[in-house]
């Protein structure tokens, strides 16, 4: 054993043996592939040859190329190399066989210690001492590691020193990164003396055994052929996204099974070329039995989609969309419409015109929250039934989807992959091993939250793989304006993906300025290569494209609208009383009074209302003092509803199917023949987004302009007629929205403290000022909306003013300003870079700025949340998950908890803010949960009955020196 400096480095190495790599190769003749080396062990009778793992990865990716690329992709991919398609095929299918070939060496083969036994005696595959302990030498860095010099030896490019530039560093780093983070690129003295700098490599006879393998992978996946360039960016992902998805169908223990050899079976060529047939046979059925087949749009016309004619927006798209779309290929399109109009089924007409120009293998539908996501789920489904052919399985992704009544019957029916015929491929839902970890946005169709795909673009472990799940898809945005600098930012940085891919977009919007619209479509036009900004200015409602061939934007196209309509706008300055106690006395001038005066009507001749409150507590106490207001409007069922986000999760959905069906759209000529029974919704902003109700009134405390628009679009939403609604609700084409503006004594805004920052409040003080000057003449939908959303931006919106109010604006307008670039630089620090910055550097996926932490790995910057469960206490001391003590609090066996246990607790989990369970430990879970990544961040909390309301029970616990209720109002804190 000797201490040797090498470059500039200590190594440890066996000198004395002679075991130091040496730079020049040895030919691959002079061994045989050893059987002994494992590469897969788990749940196997016996070690499986790391030699068959390479020749089943390379035989699973064959048939990816074959079924999950396009032909413009293969295309593309054979150009960049410089190679024809078949020969890319083969080239790349050797390429995936390598990825474990770092499995070759000491470290990972001292894994299995009986197996490694019979290798670590033999001297011919000798190690320095202690190389076997390099853990931290994980098996795909020694991949990356040890194939720059490989590929060197076969002619590979390089280019000196400079390894971003080598084709051979670039290959090898794609291939480390197969566990989701792409390696440091290596200097080029690394890579010529790689065992000298990593002794887990293991001495010359492992070398050469890497280099044996590498030889027949070669040859039996005839890849003769020297790509003379490196790929893109962008295609690189795509290469990279089907080795992961290769190695994890070929790994499948009922995969390996059929294929494994017998023992004491030897890798004799003959013995390999009868293994890899094998491979071959079996690799598409892998592939079909996990649906990773592609959807094909079929073409046909928007009432063969749809029950129904389309209106002038749909009909706009159907008429001109399809000629731009042949004339300059598929692009981005651009949706600005109100509430109501139809933007769902027009995206869909959308995108399957554009899926069908651009050869798309499905689509994604990104919405802002999960409860629209879950709502989305099945119009997406009943689309694909009407519109698609071929494979068709659709999931549904959020943190929660298994949960979800739209996700919960397929679930209990879907079969296990192994059994699933490619027959199913006319079903939509998903298979078993689409819901696997990670691999939902690899199905052909998805719907979810739009923090699936944000997190493409966070240096986070397998971001690649979501981009090359969204490489090939139309991705559909909904409300893309709701999102604040942080998300945008985000999502600007992927549409500069998706324009480098040439994936197809949709992007939809109710309320979105000038400035937010250019910004979306010029990041997606940056993607494509077109550098020069665009003056973007959409009309409203209307749509405009641009396209990824030529970067043009196509003039935009404003059509009219059949559901006109003048807001009749009243604004009621208050004092804010909302968090006086039920049944106290009423201010003449204050929230409460106006409430009760606006909602009169109701409580006295019947139909809908919506109030929309702030904060959750202010709606659980605004619903407790309606109940008070009007007793015999709360003594009916449904007569007064609250929908929050803080109930239980089980709670929530039967609340939200509850106001569907309330106030959702009429289902037959019956459900328009009369007003419906007097009801008012106390709820907070998740009534803004994607859910489809409609209220005969709407009542609202102050926000931002946009927000107050996409309130009022539930007003008066679907068409009902005179038959319909109450007299006081007439003529419907004058929906009234009341806006609730809290002053102060001097009768100037003054922004609650209970708000805290949910609203900026130079916004609200902006918005305030323009519904002083416009509600009186009432706001006309949609000939005003554009406009009014541009001027609550407007840079000289201040210069309008006079004195303090003009002093005490800039001041907001300057922290607002400040705030929101700070927090765009912020998002694009950490973000992946655009994929023209990635310059032949893989790693730049997966780098994290200097000072990066976990916390701003996160497509929600700055949400401050935890995960309750609320234990009953019994009177015999039993702890259940329901009040009635019908439901013990499982504990699992020696396995954890089943599936059907799991999602029996996860239902009864409540989400609430973070810094209520800080401080304190809850009550301890039982074993296991804390190893559990659902399970770990649940904190769970005895409750003991602590009296009645109107509503029912009320339960309480102390967590730390916080006191928590539960009631039919939901959760809060004391």
């Amino acid at each position: 054993m000797a201490f040797v400096q090498v470059e500039g480095r200590c190594q440890w190495a066996l000198l004395s043996m002679g075991l130091m790599m040496k730079r020049e190769s040895v030919p691959a003749g002079k061994c045989r592939v050893d059987a002994r080396l494992w590469g897969k062990e788990h749940g196997l009778p016996r070690p499986y040859p790391v030699i068959c793992h390479l020749l089943d990865a390379s035989a699973v990716f064959g048939a990816l190329w074959d079924v999950l690329l396009s032909d413009q992709t293969r295309v593309r991919i054979a150009q960049a190399l410089g190679l024809a398609v078949h020969e890319a095929r083969g080239v790349l299918s050797f390429w995936a066989g390598l990825h474990d070939l770092g499995k070759i060496t000491p470290p990972f083969q001292a894994q299995v210690p009986a197996a490694f036994a019979a290798v670590c005696s033999d001297p011919v595959l000798a190690f320095a001492a202690g190389a076997e302990q390099e853990r931290a030498f994980r098996h795909e860095m020694a991949t990356h590691w040890a194939l720059v010099q490989l590929f060197d030896e076969i002619g590979y490019p390089g280019n000196g020193r400079v390894m971003r530039r080598s084709v051979s560093h670039q290959v090898a780093q794609l291939l480390g990164g197969h566990h989701g983070c792409f390696g440091v690129a290596l200097l080029a003295k690394e890579a010529a003396h790689a065992s000298a700098y990593q002794p887990g490599l293991g001495g010359e006879g492992w070398a050469s055994q890497r280099r044996v393998h590498f030889a027949e992978l070669r040859r039996v996946t005839g890849a003769g052929a020297v790509p003379r360039h490196g790929l893109p960016a962008e295609l690189a992902v795509v290469v990279s996204g089907l080795v992961v998805v290769a190695d994890w169908l070929a790994s499948q223990t009922e995969a390996i099974l059929p294929l494994l050899p017998a023992q004491g079976w030897q890798a004799t060529p003959e013995a390999i070329d009868a293994h890899w047939e094998r491979s071959r046979k079996a690799a598409p059925g892998l592939v079909a039995r996990a649906r990773l087949g592609r959807a094909h749009f079929a073409g046909v016309g928007f009432e063969e989609m749809f029950p129904f004619a389309p209106n002038a927006l749909q009909g706009d798209l159907a008429a001109h969309l399809p000629a731009l779309v042949d004339a300059k290929g598929p692009g981005l399109v651009l949706v600005t419409a109100p509430t109501g109009d139809g933007k769902t089924e027009a995206a869909l007409y959308a995108a399957s015109v554009l899926g069908r120009a651009s050869g798309a293998r499905g689509l994604f539908f990104a919405l802002p929250t999960m409860a629209t996501a879950d709502a989305m789920h099945p119009r997406v489904s009943e689309f694909a039934g009407q519109a698609l052919a071929g494979e068709r399985a659709l999931t549904l992704l959020h943190s929660m989807a298994w949960l979800s009544p739209a996700y919960a019957t397929a679930a209990s029916t879907a079969t296990a992959s192994s059994t699933v015929s490619a027959d199913t491929a006319t079903a939509t839902e998903a298979g078993v091993w689409l819901r696997g970890s990670k691999r939902g946005l690899l199905a052909p169709l998805g719907t979810g939250t739009i923090d699936q795909a944000l997190g493409a673009v966070l240096p986070v472990t397998h971001n690649a793989l979501r981009l090359f799940g969204l490489s090939d898809k139309v991705f559909v945005v909904d409300e893309a304006h709701a999102y604040g600098p942080w998300m945008h930012q985000l999502l600007v940085r992927l549409l500069e993906w998706l324009g480098a891919f040439r994936a197809p977009v949709v992007l939809l919007s109710a309320t979105l300025s000038g400035r937010t619209a250019s910004s979306l479509v010029d990041a997606y036009r940056r993607g494509a290569g077109f550098l020069q900004a665009s003056a973007v200015k959409p009309c409203y409602p209307g749509w405009m494209f641009a396209d990824a061939a030529t970067g043009e934007v196509a003039a935009p196209r404003e059509v009219g609208s059949a559901r006109a309509r003048k807001l009749d706008v009243r604004v009621r300055p208050v004092t804010w009383d909302a968090m006086e106690a039920a049944g106290s006395p009423v201010q003449a001038k204050g929230r409460r009074a106006a409430l009760r005066e606006a909602l009169e009507p109701v409580a006295a001749y019947g139909g809908t209302a919506l109030v929309c409150c702030t904060t959750v507590a202010e709606a659980q106490q605004t619903f407790r003092d309606l109940r008070a207001a009007f007793p015999d409007l709360a003594t009916r069922t449904g007569g007064v509803r609250l929908l929050h986000s803080r109930y239980p999760a089980h709670v929530r959905q039967r609340i939200t199917a509850g106001c569907e069906a309330a106030y959702g759209k009429p289902r037959s000529p019956q459900a328009v023949t009369g007003p419906r029974p007097a009801s008012i919704l106390v709820a907070t902003q998740v009534v803004e987004q994607s859910l489809d109700l409609d209220f005969d009134l709407v009542v609202t405390d102050l926000a931002p302009l946009a927000q107050l628009l996409q309130r009022a679009g539930r007003g008066r939403r679907h068409t009902r007629g005179a038959a319909g609604r109450p007299a006081w609700a007439l003529p419907e084409e004058e929906p009234r929205l009341v806006v609730l503006e809290p002053v102060g004594d001097d009768g100037t805004v003054l922004v609650p403290r209970t708000w805290g920052s949910v609203y900026d409040a130079g916004l609200l003080q902006r918005t305030a000022h323009l519904l002083g000057e416009r509600a009186a003449a009432g706001i006309a939908v949609p000939e005003a909306v554009q406009e009014l959303v541009d001027a609550v931006y407007a840079e000289d919106f201040v210069d309008r003013l006079e004195g303090a109010a003009q002093r005490e604006l800039r001041q907001m307008d300057a922290v607002r300003q400040a705030e929101e670039a700070a927090e765009a630089h912020l998002a694009d620090m950490v973000a992946i870079c655009a994929p023209a910055d990635v310059a032949g550097d893989l790693h730049q996926l997966s780098r994290r700025e200097a000072g990066v932490g976990e916390e701003l790995l996160t497509t929600r910057l700055g949400a401050d949340s935890g995960r309750l469960l609320c234990l009953y206490e019994q009177p015999g001391g039993a702890l259940t998950l329901d009040e009635a003590g019908a439901l013990p609090l499982p504990t699992g066996g020696t396995k954890g908890l089943a599936h059907t246990e799991l999602t029996q607790v996860m239902a009864h989990v409540a989400p609430v803010p973070g810094r209520w369970l800080r401080g304190a430990d809850g009550h301890p879970s039982p074993r296991g949960w804390d190893q559990h990544p659902v399970l770990r961040e649940v904190v769970l909390l005895p409750m003991q009955p602590a009296g009645r309301e109107d509503t029912g029970a009320v339960w309480s616990g102390r967590h730390g020196t916080r006191t928590i209720r539960a009631s039919a109002v939901g959760l809060e804190s004391l």
